[in-house]
């Protein structure tokens, strides 16, 4: 009997977490046969089918799920070796691996590169991504770190505060609402609303504080991107929440001066409960908890 391969564990779990064959072949740069060849090359070896077709979709049979599971753990301690070698190298020649929400893009490329001024020894792989796809890296321990809005319950994640979210509400300068004062909250929602995808974590804290004000937030355009909003914005499609750690000095827009803003939320260190962290990602986590407030003043516009 073949003995299986980390290879075959690997596009196991692409195909997984792809949902085809077609799908996780582009995402690992291989062709389909390549692909489905591997998958039944790691049935054979097992035994048993790993998939099975239900309409158009495939899905993990229970020896499919057993598998990724064990995937998964043999990655786990893959990383944890990692890990451990990077702590006999100290910091020079170490890695780190960091997620972060689109929302704090800007801030994490700013605590990146006042942490390499620091250590610029270590090599750094930077994700800018939705909170989906966040938490899917901290599922997958494919991260060591992420930045982000408070996350879920039952995640089996450690999550350390570390600065604070102002959330304010912009505009075009030419807006009408660009030079008022203590803009009432009921003005605002009649006002074309420009706004992150369901599920973000500006748009729920958005849509909480209307509800709670017993108002409904009438998205007119969604974005998955924060620069996108404001570009939007920019051009007079609507205004828009943000944070006020983006960009934003030095463009055509305005914070509006709305009653409740800004909504005061928090920046997260995240990381898998229990994750044995290398050297560099030890020292970028005390940097950022010590740091962040420092490295993240704004120009306010």
């Amino acid at each position: 009997m073949p003995r299986l391969t980390l290879r075959q564990l690997d596009i196991l779990e692409a195909v997984a977490r792809c949902g085809s064959f077609s799908r996780a072949s582009e995402a690992l740069h291989l062709t389909q046969p390549a692909v489905s060849m591997q998958i039944k090359q790691l049935e054979e070896s097992l035994g048993l089918p790993l998939f099975e077709q239900i309409g158009k979709k495939i899905h993990l049979t229970e020896a499919g799920r057993e598998a990724l599971e064990t995937s998964r753990a043999v990655n786990r301690e893959l990383a944890n070796l990692e890990h451990a070698l990077g702590e006999l190298q100290g910091l020079k020649g170490g890695t780190l691996t960091v997620s972060v929400v689109s929302s704090a893009s800007y801030l994490g490329a700013r605590l990146i590169a006042a942490f390499r001024q620091i250590h610029p020894d270590v090599r750094v792989s930077l994700n800018a991504v939705n909170r989906e796809t966040l938490l899917r890296h901290l599922a997958e321990n494919s991260i060591d770190l992420a930045l982000m809005g408070r996350p879920p319950d039952g995640h089996d994640l450690q999550a350390r505060a570390f600065l604070e979210n102002p959330l304010v509400v912009i505009a075009a300068l030419s807006h009408p609402l660009a030079g008022m004062k203590d803009i009432p909250l009921q003005r605002l929602a009649e006002e074309p609303f420009v706004g992150r995808e369901p599920g973000s974590g500006t748009r729920t804290a958005v849509q909480k504080y209307f509800e709670e004000n017993d108002l409904t937030l009438e998205v007119a355009m969604e974005m998955n991107k924060n620069e996108a909003i404001k570009q939007a914005v920019e051009a007079g499609l609507g205004v828009g929440v943000v944070s006020l750690h983006g960009e934003l000095a030095k463009r055509d827009l305005r914070i509006l001066d709305v009653q409740g803003f800004p909504l005061l939320r928090q920046w997260y260190l995240v990381q898998r409960q229990g994750k044995r962290l290398s050297a560099a990602a030890q020292a970028f986590a005390l940097f950022v908890l010590n740091e962040a407030a420092r490295i993240a003043r704004v120009e306010v516009i």
